[in-house]
């Protein structure tokens, strides 16, 4: 679990700096890819004819960008496919706080936000390539056992890649932090730690007799 940071660098632009509580604040890249690495699923806010809309996703990152995909007609897609702003948010969730005071409970957690603009992936090759950073990203060793995408289905996917250069995280650790006074009170107060596990993979009833689980499905664990 990552500490949580008491004096952070300097944020990368100001919409990006963390401004509640902002000794929580990261910038360090190393430390926010490792966020995103871990994490499965994105939020991905925008304005769509005026209104906000928040999408949740799957993504995945590839160096200094981070990648989302779907359909060509996304609505989400299309929106962002131009000069739109957009926000994406990853969170991953590692405790609750549980303190003696209702109003000092908390959670453990560790997010990402992203600020900018998105470019789309333009060639067949740039595609393949984002689907199976999207694939290992899921779940790795997955790529070399499947059929790969044919040039009809990539011709009807849009992948965005979104620069991280406007990324801040933000973290929290610990126990909980309650008022001085509140400390001699006869209630159990702790974290109640929480991950994501994988359990026993289901197959598919349609599965040819004799497939055994792949070792990478099998052995799958988030860490």
């Amino acid at each position: 679990m990552m500490p949580e940071t008491t004096t952070p660098a300097a944020a990368p632009s100001d919409r990006a700096r963390v401004r509640r509580l902002p000794k929580r604040g990261v910038y360090d890249r190393a430390a926010i890819d490792a966020i995103l690495d871990e994490g499965m699923v994105c939020h991905v806010g925008f304005v769509h004819e005026g209104a906000p809309v928040v999408i949740p996703t799957g993504y995945a990152r590839s160096g200094d960008e981070l990648y989302v995909h779907g359909s060509v007609a996304s609505r989400m897609l299309r929106s962002l496919a131009g000069s739109a702003e957009i926000c994406v948010t990853v969170t991953l969730l590692d405790g609750l706080v549980l303190a003696r005071s209702a109003f000092h409970h908390s959670m453990n957690y560790r997010s990402v936000v992203v600020f900018g603009q998105a470019r789309v992936l333009e060639t067949t090759d740039e595609k393949r390539e984002a689907l199976r950073l999207f694939t290992e990203h899921l779940i790795p060793g997955r790529w070399d056992t499947i059929r790969p995408p044919t040039d009809k289905e990539l011709s009807a996917t849009l992948v965005l890649a979104l620069p991280l250069d406007e990324a801040s995280a933000k973290t929290r650790s610990g126990p909980p932090l309650d008022d001085d006074e509140d400390y001699a009170l006869p209630i159990w107060a702790g974290v109640l730690p929480l991950a994501v596990s994988a359990g026993v993979a289901i197959a598919d009833p349609s599965l040819a007799s004799g497939i055994p689980v792949p070792e990478h499905i099998a052995t799958f664990h988030r860490s």
